[in-house]
């Protein structure tokens, strides 16, 4: 089931949160929604999940908009805010509840909850639970309906490194039985060990939308760290390919060489006699991507000069 988004407007006041956004998110693929605080992602998804009304444009998933399907839990599993739950009620009970009252059966609440990992703590008030347990208790939550489409927003936060592994397993292999998982998410090395598909916004407008290799491949240009005892060489062939040369920071015998790529300067290298130590190939990251997509669509900026300052 798709999650199509298109033209979509929101404005508080005169500030334009959302601002003609367009995309789809397809079934099949775990899709991570980035973009800098202020963006316009949790308004998007609460548009999306009904919570807030579109000055103009459409969010729909499966063609319809949220409050269309007759029993969207059994559809759609969100987690938007872990700490949502009552605090004086247990964690089997919260989950009883919502699965009675939206015709679930009810061998779901043990399932889910063994799924997550909280069976030992199903009777316990979700009020002592920690970030991390309240987290997996919103992602029990989201899928007690066994639904289609996952929508959640920073379902990392609070996890430990543990947690965040399961976490990643279980998007991957819920995405891989055809579900389509939508994932709103600041933690860029987590996403791009996560992702297949990003769709990326800021200011409220698409920036970046498609495979998250080619988010990375299109932000950058080939990079190859060569280690050489042969410095002077190694700078005429940089110069006989139009290559550009740079020594690397506190590593002897070191250079980072780019506009040519690492097979044509092993080759290079070995028809001039050059012994090279390392020849490896780099491409920037996804939080090289991110940040290069974003630097004009950052609103909230910090001033590391008063840090310096007050160390002097």
């Amino acid at each position: 089931m798709t999650i199509e988004v298109t033209g979509l407007a929101k404005s508080y006041g005169k500030k334009r949160v959302v601002d003609d956004l367009s995309f789809a998110v397809r079934p099949g693929t775990v899709t991570g929604f980035l973009g800098p605080n202020g963006a316009g992602k949790s308004t998007t998804l609460r548009i999306l999940l009904g919570l807030a009304r579109p000055d103009t444009g459409t969010a729909l998933i499966a063609g319809r908009a949220y409050h269309e399907h007759p029993e969207p839990l059994h559809m759609i599993g969100a987690l938007m805010d872990a700490r949502w739950a009552h605090p004086n009620r247990a964690a089997r009970a919260h989950l009883s509840w919502l699965a009675h009252t939206n015709r679930i059966p009810a061998h779901r609440v043990d399932e889910v909850l063994d799924q997550v990992g909280l069976t030992p703590v199903a009777k316990q008030h979700v009020g002592g639970f920690s970030l991390g347990m309240a987290q997996r208790l919103g992602l029990a939550t989201a899928l007690l309906g066994d639904p289609s489409v996952l929508v959640l927003d920073e379902p990392a936060n609070g996890l430990d490194p543990e947690g965040i592994a399961w976490l990643r397993g279980l998007l991957r292999a819920l995405a891989a039985e055809g579900r389509t998982v939508f994932v709103s998410s600041h933690l860029l090395a987590e996403m791009a060990q996560l992702a297949d598909e990003v769709v990326m916004i800021g200011r409220g407008k698409l920036l970046a939308q498609g495979p998250i290799t080619d988010l990375t491949s299109g932000a950058s240009t080939d990079e190859v760290m060569v280690r050489t005892p042969h410095a002077a060489k190694l700078h005429a062939l940089a110069a006989q390919y139009g290559a550009t040369i740079a020594e690397a920071p506190a590593a002897a015998e070191t250079f980072v060489v780019t506009g040519i790529s690492s097979d044509a300067i092993g080759k290079a290298a070995a028809d001039m006699g050059i012994v090279l130590y390392e020849l490896t190939p780099r491409r920037r990251t996804v939080e090289e991507a991110y940040l290069r997509l974003t630097a004009e669509s950052v609103e909230y900026r910090g001033n590391t000069r008063l840090i310096q300052g007050s160390q002097a």
